[in-house]
């Protein structure tokens, strides 16, 4: 009898796994557009992933980071995009010669959540982003930007509180 009840304990437990993860809001990450007349040197498929990945690292507790809609009804989905307003290229010389973290390479981004269902954008932010000091390893494939972009929107979307 009590081999059965702990057979039907763990089966029990097993069979809320999935269920918890079914609980938290999907996050569907867009390609960012740019805004007209903006140069930028870095594949925006790129910025995707590296994205996806910081999401997943720092938000994956709260939310399951997919690129395309789920096709099953039921959990709450958002769809996160936005657009790079501008870029500035760094200056290694002012860099070098003025320091403090002035000749960073810099862009301004906006990017909002909005809820599939309904469609209301339920958060909303600009930031500027900027190189990060020392520079990162991945800089030759996906450019100095690519972690503080990511990583940014990531904290906003922590500091938000929607999952």
């Amino acid at each position: 009898m009590a081999k059965r009840l702990a057979i039907l304990a763990l089966l029990l437990a097993l069979a809320a796994i999935p269920l918890s993860a079914q609980g938290k809001p999907s996050l569907v990450v867009g390609t960012f557009a740019l805004a007209d007349g903006v140069n930028w040197p870095y594949d925006m498929k790129q910025m995707q992933l590296q994205t996806i990945t910081e999401l997943k690292i720092k938000d994956g507790q709260y939310f399951e980071v997919i690129t395309e809609a789920p096709k099953e009804a039921g959990s709450k989905v958002y769809l996160l995009d936005g657009e790079v307003l501008e870029w500035h290229a760094g200056n290694r010389a002012k860099r070098l010669m003025v320091g403090a973290g002035s000749g960073r390479e810099t862009a301004k981004i906006h990017y909002r959540l909005t809820d599939a269902a309904s469609g209301q954008r339920v958060f909303e932010h600009t930031d500027t982003i900027r190189q990060a000091f020392w520079g990162n390893a991945y800089a030759n494939s996906v450019g100095q930007l690519a972690q503080p972009f990511a990583d940014k929107i990531a904290d906003r979307l922590k500091e938000a509180k929607l999952g």
